[in-house]
């Protein structure tokens, strides 16, 4: 299935634009906030991702080669569907959003996705940090920490 687009589309992708955060290098700061992620999530994947027009452009990455994936794959468009409520997918195998994604169907076998959408100061969610594992995870997974690192990242993108 391919990820919905926000009924704000067109001024959140204005806010993505004018952000510049898909056109210069990130952050040195975005890679140490996917790995405490990653770290605190238990996960082999988190990233730091920025949705625009046609891709899901990685800030930041652990466990992932790609520097991006075509938006109509990417779990974190999903994700900045609510800007104010966190994705979780506890096993993609299951969910038909994303039963034929080809990050579910081939490497990295995408199972469990938790992503946080990243809120600009005008409210547009321009991309998110997500964490994801190989695994299922059945049980509630607690997102306060993951949300917390999230905002570092927001504090971040408003800096620049």
């Amino acid at each position: 299935m391919r990820p919905p687009w926000p009924t704000n589309e067109a001024d959140r992708q204005r806010a993505v634009d004018a952000s510049g955060i898909t056109q210069r290098p990130p952050p040195t700061e975005f890679q140490r906030i996917a790995e405490q992620a990653a770290s605190l999530a238990s996960t082999p994947i988190a990233a730091i991702s920025f949705v625009d027009r046609n891709r899901q452009w990685l800030a930041a990455k652990v466990g992932i080669a790609d520097s991006e994936r075509p938006r109509s794959e990417s779990f974190c468009a999903f994700a900045i569907m609510r800007p104010g409520e966190p994705l979780i997918v506890t096993d993609a195998t299951r969910d038909s959003r994303f039963l034929d994604n080809p990050a579910v169907l081939g490497a990295p076998y995408v199972r469990f996705y938790a992503g946080i959408p990243l809120v600009d100061t005008a409210g547009f969610a321009l991309g998110a940090l997500c964490v994801a594992d190989t695994a299922p995870r059945l049980q509630a997974f607690d997102v306060y920490d993951l949300s917390h690192l999230a905002r570092q990242a927001e504090r971040l993108m408003s800096q620049r």
